[in-house]
């Protein structure tokens, strides 16, 4: 009949296809996604997934993040570079960029960034332990300065004698009889990397961006007691939720827990 009529079969013949969908996936993957406060891609994604015992390729897992505009901030996330005043003291880089296979608390580094509050600039001083990268001090102010480093020492939950070196770039906010003193007491090595050199901080480097991409990028706070609310929460996430890839996708505590009863 087709060639009768001089039509393709495919005319006559044709039937829809029916698209599969996964739900269960597809939730899955929203679920993390969501969970991760927007922060994943496909590679963490899949990480998860396997914990859940779900196997799926990360072009299948960009495809469903496609369909659902599952767009991950690290995508869209831009910087105001804030230049630092420079520390000229001359104290050697004692971490000389050895930072992996570090003992827990040998490192800690630290750095600062800035805050939208209320339309003007406050900052967030942070302190991580090398080992794990885990967040172990934190603070937040109106002024970039020394009180803002001494805030977050004294608001650890760490005991600092067991920290062996502190480490950080030049900024002036790290340059102060404060925090001499506090070295001093708990008996911490001090250690600055070169002028104009980030690479020498990279793990504080990557903590900041970190904090901007995935905590504070287009965002602005009402007020500091906002900003410190919905930090206290970020941290604990960060510590007990979010995995790193330096950690073999581990979170801070789970990588801290692991290496403890080896």
């Amino acid at each position: 009949m087709c060639r009768a009529l001089k039509i393709p079969r495919s005319l006559i013949y044709y039937k829809k296809k029916t698209r599969v969908i996964n739900t269960k996936l597809e939730n899955a993957i929203i679920s993390i996604f969501r969970d991760s406060k927007n922060n994943y891609g496909s590679r963490k994604i899949k990480i998860e997934l396997k914990k859940l015992e779900i196997i799926a390729s990360r072009r299948k897992i960009r495809e469903i993040m496609k369909k659902y505009r599952l767009v991950s901030n690290y995508t869209v996330k831009q910087y105001k570079m804030h230049k630092n005043s420079c520390n000229e003291d001359k104290i050697s880089n004692v971490v000389n960029r050895e930072f992996n296979d570090r003992d827990d608390l040998e490192i800690v580094v630290s750095d600062l960034t800035y805050v939208n509050v209320a339309g003007k600039w406050n900052y967030i001083c942070l302190l991580i332990n090398l080992f794990n990268r885990e967040i172990v001090g934190y603070s937040v102010g109106a002024k970039k300065d020394a009180n803002l480093v001494y805030e977050a020492f004294m608001n650890s939950t760490i005991n600092l004698s067991k920290i062996k070196i502190f480490h950080t770039d030049r900024g002036n906010e790290f340059k102060n009889k404060i925090i001499d003193e506090v070295l001093k007491v708990f008996n911490i090595e001090r250690s600055l990397s070169k002028k104009g050199c980030p690479y020498d901080n990279a793990v504080a480097e990557a903590g900041y961006k970190i904090i901007k991409t995935e905590f504070a990028f287009n965002k602005i706070f009402k007020n500091i007691e906002e900003l410190k609310k919905e930090l206290d929460a970020y941290v604990l996430w960060y510590n007990y939720k979010r995995i790193h890839s330096a950690l073999n996708y581990m979170t801070p505590v789970e990588y801290r827990l692991s290496k403890m009863v080896e």
